[in-house]
């Protein structure tokens, strides 16, 4: 059925490309802009402070990633609730994200203010999250010692949870956008990308050295250190350090990518992933295998401390991996000269994470039993892997951001949130699923979570072939599955380059026209100095 006003069949309505955007606009409008935007392209414009502020807003977000590993612990070892309770706190919360995350990110698209789109929500929203998350992990100073059926204790977790998970949309959605509103400079973007990696993943690194030989040498005997006291240092520790980075950020950084005054329609924008074919892909290939959970269950503890033999072998387990891993980040600048453009280089080391993983839970699973095999295997297999930590997740990110571009290039709007209403969506209908293969998952294992994690406690070497499948093996399908669309990723090279002209004399277009963007037109009038 053809469009009688332009006629365009529905088909050639969805998928092509906007009368806006910059795939089509006329040559003509364009081309007197084509030095400005090839500059635009080459000229790095962040501040120092510009790269350290993201960097340590990383930092945060990685600190409470890596605790949110050990939070089944805290709920069932610290906090003492039944699981059931936890899974009925978990269904309720995705219930609420169904109907606040499509709010937030349709009114994030369509903000505009002198400030910008994403830094209003960053400094709004950051000290409510923080301190939601850390009120949460105090939660063990104030619980701890009552029963797993105390209404309060199960009352005061949905309601930092719910709190928590309301900032977190609300502040979250701009955090992991505003890079790329920053700079229209991929070199920019993975300069900062590489700060994020190392300072990020330093801090990461430290509550996984911290955690598991503190709860190591309690169940032992050897210290007798409070695990409520450890959970709520550590999250008042970081919520200081989010509270303080990401606001600086908002303050700090500025946003000069160009915007429509007026926002599409929510009816368009909302099929615009259809109009991104990388974008589309890849949510099919992460949702089809989304479901696949090792149980939420911190199954790399239980390795370390029952399988490994605890703290002091696990620690030489995972030296390699410790040492090589904050000097993976050297590698990226080799890395971007060996590989031909940044698809070549995502694949190969999704591919090269693949097979270290294959090989790990190939060797040790049938001799999970022989410990020292078990541990000299996984320790050469984890510095194998770490060795293409920093390269992988800069490229990753970076082809992230480049998919994102292509949305704007095809519509002529970076409807993120929008956008996001669709994917998260789809998460928290999966999410019930999630949770309940989860729980099959751990009652599959035959583990049991009330004995003390002191080695080979479970006495069952089917037991512990289970629990390394769930801690290396299961996740293997998630990568296999997720790394194919990218076979079929073509944005690299010329055709890459054009598109990114393309958008960058498009905005500075809209910057001539609108004049409502002062970062912009302060990169634009520089370039135009110079090339004067």
């Amino acid at each position: 059925m053809a469009d009688e006003k332009n006629g365009k069949s529905f088909v050639e309505g969805v998928f092509s490309a906007e009368d806006t955007s910059a795939a089509n606009i006329s040559e003509s409008k364009l081309n007197k802009y084509s030095d400005i935007a090839t500059r635009m392209f080459h000229t790095g414009v962040l501040s120092p402070k510009e790269m350290a502020f993201p960097a340590i807003s990383d930092l945060a977000t990685q600190l409470m990633n890596a605790l949110d590993n050990y939070k089944m612990l805290y709920y069932v070892k610290v906090l003492k609730i039944d699981l059931t309770y936890v899974v009925l706190i978990d269904m309720l919360i995705a219930i609420y994200n169904t109907l606040n995350d499509p709010l937030m990110g349709a009114l994030y698209d369509r903000t505009r203010t002198r400030w910008g789109k994403a830094r209003p929500y960053i400094l709004l929203g950051a000290a409510p999250f923080y301190a939601s998350t850390a009120l949460l992990y105090c939660g063990g100073l104030f619980f701890g010692s009552s029963t797993s059926n105390d209404p309060r204790k199960i009352i005061f977790v949905f309601v930092m949870l719910f709190i928590q998970e309301t900032f977190s949309t609300i502040y979250g959605i701009p955090r992991m956008h505003m890079l790329s509103m920053q700079t229209v400079n991929p070199n920019d973007r993975i300069a900062v990308g590489l700060l994020q990696r190392y300072i990020g993943g330093t801090g990461s690194g430290i509550i996984y050295m911290l955690f598991a030989p503190i709860i190591d040498f309690n169940e032992k005997g050897y210290i007798n250190f409070p695990m409520p006291t450890l959970y709520a240092v550590v999250a008042i520790i970081a919520s200081a350090v989010g509270i303080a980075g990401n606001m600086s950020m908002a303050v700090n950084c500025k946003e000069r990518i160009m915007l429509q005054p007026k926002p599409a329609p929510l009816s368009k924008s909302l099929f615009y992933i259809l109009k991104n074919k990388y974008m589309l892909r890849n949510t099919i290939a992460n949702y089809s295998t989304m479901w696949i959970t090792n149980g939420g269950y911190s199954w790399d503890v239980t390795t370390h401390l029952e399988i490994f033999g605890g703290t002091i072998n696990n620690f030489f387990v995972e030296l390699p991996q410790n040492i090589i891993n904050p000097l993976s980040v050297t590698f990226i600048p080799k890395f971007r000269q060996f590989f031909k453009n940044n698809k070549t280089a995502l694949i190969t080391l999704r591919l090269w994470d693949i097979a270290t993983f294959i090989v790990m839970a190939g060797l040790t699973i049938p001799f999970v039993d022989k410990r020292l095999f078990a541990c000299i295997v996984s320790a050469v297999c984890l510095g194998v892997n770490a060795a293409n930590n920093g390269p992988a997740d800069v490229f990753e990110a970076e082809v992230g951001r480049e998919i994102n571009d292509y949305t704007e290039y095809m519509t002529g709007e970076r409807p993120d949130g929008t956008i996001g209403i669709f994917t998260q969506l789809l998460g928290e209908l999966i999410r019930p699923l999630k949770t309940m293969f989860g729980l099959a998952m751990i009652k599959w294992s035959g583990y049991d979570t009330t004995l003390p994690q002191l080695p080979w406690a479970q006495g069952s070497k089917l037991i512990y072939q289970k629990v390394f499948f769930l801690y290396r093996g299961l996740g293997i399908i998630s990568k296999l599955v997720g790394v194919i669309p990218y076979f079929f990723y073509d944005l690299v090279g010329e055709k890459r380059e054009k598109m990114y002209i393309a958008l960058n004399e498009r905005r500075a277009l809209l910057a001539n026209e609108n004049k409502t963007n002062e970062a912009l037109e302060e990169i634009i009038s520089g370039i135009s100095n110079e090339t004067k």
